[in-house]
């Protein structure tokens, strides 16, 4: 899906008060890190994850990894953070109303 710059502006506003979920450290993107992503995109729709020094993957190179392997959205990429966006099917979730 892909996301209009009005979309893209509303969920950078709702991903800066999160803190990361997600934390991409030595092991990189492996499987793991994967589950760990999609069952929070499931539950919260957008979260923020974080690249540890460790890694040795740029910080963009993880949030194009991950949303691959996800099917999300690269929301934004600052530092060694990133937000992924994805809508969940769950239909006991609030969903985020994206204008």
């Amino acid at each position: 899906m892909a996301l209009t710059g009005k979309q893209v502006r509303q969920l950078r506003s709702l991903a800066h008060h999160l803190e990361p979920v997600v934390h991409i450290g030595r092991g990189d993107v492996n499987d793991g890190v994967v589950a760990q992503a999609e069952e929070s995109l499931e539950a919260h729709e957008l979260i923020k994850c974080a690249v540890q020094d460790g890694s040795d993957l740029t910080c963009r190179e993880a949030a194009e990894q991950l949303a691959g392997r996800t099917g999300a959205d690269v929301v934004q990429v600052i530092g060694h953070r990133f937000a992924l966006y994805r809508e969940t099917s769950r239909t006991d979730v609030e969903k985020i109303k994206l204008v």
